[in-house]
């Protein structure tokens, strides 16, 4: 066996088996579906649909703001672009819960901005515990892993594709609608899936930025493990959280076709 199949088996398989053995079985350890009947209850499911659509917006914002950035570092010179993808990406070396700390001590009350806004002499303002103040702390935390297949997609293509169309006639507009974002809709698709799956999963964010206020899937599944100690029910809502993912990979994947 070797080494990569075992590491695969260990942190992989078994721990995904384990979960659905728990999702299928009671306090008793009695076979049941009970877990799942539950899981998809009415509150479990506003929790669900909540955390797709926060998922789907930060998604968004990081592709509506990493694509641009992208495209300038594909005009740009090869080593000076690689230069700052890499500082783009310095950031991902910090452990996500000192990020998201960071911007905690940005947006609070007495934090950066409003001390800055103080000294203006304008009137201070409520920056954290909102829905924009959770898809910013997303959009920074994740926008690195949607940049980085962009950024892979752009320098696939070969620039004498579009000296040349530039030589026909083509515009600006018809470029980019005809040869650039046809090329790196693989990238998009890719970015998608990584931030999305990011964003569904994230827990610490909506702790610490959205003050609690807003209870996503991943906050759900961390109670039910943590303060209500029914691993049964928590181990449900991870399989479908993980079937949810799955099956948006399996959808995009079939688009890129």
């Amino acid at each position: 066996m070797s080494l990569y199949l075992l590491w695969l088996i260990s942190f992989v398989i078994a721990p995904l088996v384990l979960i659905v053995y728990y999702s299928l079985t009671n306090r008793e350890w009695v076979f049941t579906f009970c877990n799942f009947v539950n899981s998809f209850g009415y509150v479990y499911i506003k929790v669900l649909l909540r955390s797709i659509y926060f998922a789907l917006l930060a998604t968004l914002t990081c592709l509506l703001t990493a694509y641009p950035v992208a495209y300038i570092l594909f005009t740009l010179k090869r080593k000076t672009s690689s230069r700052i993808l890499s500082l783009l990406l310095i950031p991902m070396w910090i452990n996500i819960l000192l990020r998201t700390y960071a911007w905690l001590t940005i947006l609070e009350k007495n934090g950066i901005i409003n001390f800055i806004l103080s000294l203006l002499k304008i009137k201070k303002i409520k920056l954290l515990y909102k829905t924009s103040s959770m898809i910013l702390g997303m959009t920074y935390d994740f926008l690195p892993i949607m940049i980085l297949p962009l950024y892979n997609s752009f320098r696939k293509i070969d620039k004498t594709i579009i000296e040349t169309a530039k030589d026909l006639g083509a515009n600006d507009f018809l470029v980019f609608t005809k040869i650039i974002f046809p090329l790196t809709i693989s990238g998009i698709y890719s970015g998608f899936n990584l931030v999305f799956m990011s964003s569904l999963t994230t827990f610490v964010i909506p702790d610490l930025l959205g003050g609690g206020k807003f209870m996503l899937i991943g906050n759900l599944i961390e109670k039910e493990f943590l303060f209500a100690n029914d691993w049964h029910l928590g181990s449900s809502l991870s399989v479908i959280l993980v079937s949810i993912i799955i099956f948006t990979v399996f959808l995009l994947s079939n688009s890129k076709k």
